[in-house]
């Protein structure tokens, strides 16, 4: 009877509203068709709000990662000098993608749990002024740390490099300012805080970013954002677009625009709060141990020596229908992670956290039951006290 239900908490992909699923659910329109170019149009003008930008937003049919490689095949050449900052899995997947793209990468490293330092970055900028570009990783999603973007673009701009924001599992869910804060290329992706499937990036680009585009002589075909451009000022895209998830984008901005960007960034640090408030209660131990550093999209919470992490989230999903995601890479069986980002109320967190004690105590863990349901409570009715 129940085959299909689920609570899906692993930090992409997230779930659906019925509203987007409805409209995905259209009869399809050709993609060069005018009437889809309409939608196509207001889509890409509304994106800009949710980026915070006055730049183009450009729609790739495309996971986050080909986007994350757009941004780099528009900036790199071979031996250009650059500087990732990894802090994580994925700032680890640029450190790859540029090096496939023949630069000489500089990497800032941090300790897996802790964001980046600004003026670290501030010292290796200076010391290397020839650095081109800059990346870095709003939300770590394998670790659940945010790097204080806002602050690093500051350190960035006095440089010449352009500043590129994987916000892939951030931007909506967390506040991210384009233009305001400087930041040259930032870089979102469906199937996060957009609450979409996978199958659609988005990339908002800076004039300054453009200039070095403009000029810009390695290969690049598909990822060639001034193919892009041109397309877009006509309300279309170069290569065949993703019909069905631009509908649901269209449906996705309206849903986000009618609760208010800043309310639903205050939803989302609740349901971040709630998790971290519940696991503390409950005896277990986060992984990003700073209150500020910890996202509001995606919770890591440490195993221990009295509980297998694969154990649990396998006892989660077979008898509590709700599914966690594991460690990454070195991380692998030593955490699990819980999203809470995007088509996500506090209500599915009371749930989840229900589930989790459940889980604990199944597989042998002494905890109070009800303990951490109790404690999220409190932050949810605190929270709306304050209103």
């Amino acid at each position: 009877m129940f085959k299909e239900y689920q609570h899906l908490r692993i930090p992409g992909p997230t779930p659906i509203a019925p509203e987007v699923q409805r409209s995905m659910d259209r009869t399809i329109l050709g993609h060069r068709s005018g009437e889809f170019s309409k939608i196509f149009g207001d889509s890409i003008e509304k994106a800009k709000r949710i980026f915070q930008t006055e730049q183009n937003v450009f729609v790739v049919a495309s996971s986050g990662t080909g986007a994350l490689e757009m941004a780099v095949a528009n900036l790199v050449e071979p031996e250009d000098k650059v500087l990732v900052v990894v802090t994580g899995v994925f700032g680890g997947r640029f450190v790859k993608i540029a090096k496939a793209y023949k630069a000489d990468v500089m990497e800032v490293k941090t300790e897996y749990g802790l964001a980046a330092d600004p003026e670290q970055i501030k010292s290796v900028l200076k010391q290397n002024p020839d650095i081109k570009a800059v990346f870095a990783t709003h939300c770590e999603t394998s670790t659940g740390v945010v790097n204080p973007i806002k602050d690093i673009a500051q350190v960035v701009k006095e440089s010449q490099a352009i500043f590129v924001v994987d916000s892939v599992s951030a931007l909506v869910g967390m506040d991210l300012k384009m233009d305001e804060w400087g930041v040259d290329i930032t870089v979102t992706a469906s199937h996060k805080a957009l609450g979409l499937p996978p199958g659609l990036a988005l990339i908002a680009v800076s004039d300054k970013a453009w200039k070095v585009i403009e000029q810009h002589q390695g290969p690049r075909f598909y990822w060639d954002l001034v193919s892009y451009k041109a397309n877009a000022e006509k309300n279309t895209t170069p290569f065949t677009g993703p019909v069905s998830l631009v509908f649901g984008l269209a449906k996705s901005i309206e849903l986000i625009e009618n609760e208010g960007l800043e309310e639903g960034f205050k939803r989302h640090f609740i349901l971040r709060d709630m998790v971290r408030k519940a696991a503390t209660a409950l005896g277990l131990e986060l992984f990003v141990k700073d209150d500020n550093a910890a996202s509001c999209t995606v919770t890591a919470i440490k195993g221990d020596k009295r509980f297998d992490v694969e154990e649990l989230r396998k006892v989660l999903s077979k008898d509590y229908k709700i599914i966690a995601a594991g460690g990454q890479a070195d991380m692998k069986g030593k955490m699990f992670r819980i999203g809470h980002m995007g088509y996500t109320h506090p209500m599915d967190m009371l749930t989840t956290i229900a589930g989790l004690e459940m889980a604990l105590k199944q597989i042998g863990l002494e905890i109070e039951l009800g303990k951490g349901i109790k404690a999220a409570e409190e932050v949810w009715a605190n929270a709306k006290n304050i209103g």
